[in-house]
């Protein structure tokens, strides 16, 4: 990774619905321009993510999606309106973001839910994207949002128990929407104790991951872990807004962009069998599986990063 650096420029875009998306470019100003699509849903970009990029070839720019990080208004309070925040309105946002800042095209990097994004984003914009990496490859259909929230369970039957009783008996029948539910209670303490109860399943599942951060989803400042888990149950509990199974289906649009997958082998959250599949789907990508790491990464797996972004500098 590149050495730490400040952007050279912020702020916050007006991107309508009474929302204010905040980004930052970094690097150099006339380099090759280069989207961070952050995950979670509603995990908000971080300066770690600025050090993939060589600062001297790249134009970097970051952004918070909606309701998180240091967009406003901030999904941790209940009283906000998530309605206007769906993946249609973020693939908007990222074009409005493209146009605001003057850029033609540019490299789109990110993982895990960033995936999803990206592959919205580029398969309704291919003329503007230039390159693509993506690490932790995930196209958010439901089959993977039951695998993720129910099925990996066979591997931890007590941890999904417990994540199940975190809503009420009468509620489980559509646990994701129960979470959704409570993290818009009034009450903080049903808002905290959803937020640890979510967050302790989702570390649950890459706990095995022996090269990889075992607390990195509950380790987080409440006000950003209460967001995060919003977003999250909001989306996931609403399948993403995505027709099953689109992204995989309309990656013929992505003919002619060239792209990295990176997929860690021992992945149970994600498994890579959804790499694959899009791999299939799109002949100018190319799988690289990374076989110590999971989902959360490894040394491995972040110099393949810094090697692709490298070679894409030009």
């Amino acid at each position: 990774m590149y050495p730490a650096i400040e952007p050279y420029d912020h702020g916050h875009l007006d991107v309508g619905d009474g929302n204010l998306v905040y980004w930052e470019a970094c690097g150099n100003p006339d380099g090759k321009p280069a989207l961070v699509v952050h995950g979670g849903p509603g995990s908000g970009c971080g300066p770690g993510q600025r050090r993939g990029f060589d600062p001297e070839r790249y134009r970097i720019i970051l952004f918070d999606q909606r309701n998180c990080g240091r967009s406003l208004p901030h999904a941790s309070d209940p009283a906000v309106d998530l309605s206007a925040n769906t993946t249609h309105h973020l693939v908007a946002d990222m074009e409005r973001l493209r146009e605001h800042l003057g850029v033609d095209r540019w490299l789109l990097y990110g993982g895990s839910w960033g995936s999803t994004l990206i592959l919205a984003y580029a398969e309704a914009h291919p003329e503007r994207v230039s390159e693509i990496v993506i690490t932790g490859v995930t196209m958010t259909r439901r089959s993977e949002i039951d695998w993720l929230y129910d099925g990996v369970g066979r591997f931890f039957p007590q941890q999904r128990q417990r994540f199940r009783e975190g809503v009420p008996e009468s509620e489980r029948d559509d646990v994701l929407a129960a979470y959704a539910r409570l993290m818009a209670d009034p009450d903080p303490a049903v808002r905290a104790k959803a937020a640890h109860d979510w967050t302790a399943w989702e570390d649950t599942v890459i706990s095995l991951e022996v090269n990889g951060k075992p607390d990195a989803y509950s380790d987080r400042p409440d006000d950003a872990l209460a967001a995060f888990v919003r977003i999250c149950a909001h989306y996931f509990s609403n399948a993403a807004w995505l027709e099953e199974g689109v992204l995989l289906r309309e990656a013929h649009k992505l003919a002619g962009i060239p792209g990295l997958l990176l997929h860690g082998r021992f992945d149970l959250g994600s498994p890579l069998e959804y790499a694959w599949d899009l791999a299939q789907a799109w002949p100018d990508a190319r799988l690289v599986i990374v076989e110590d790491s999971g989902h959360t990464g490894s040394d491995t797996y972040r110099k393949e990063v810094g090697k692709a972004l490298d070679g894409y500098a030009g």
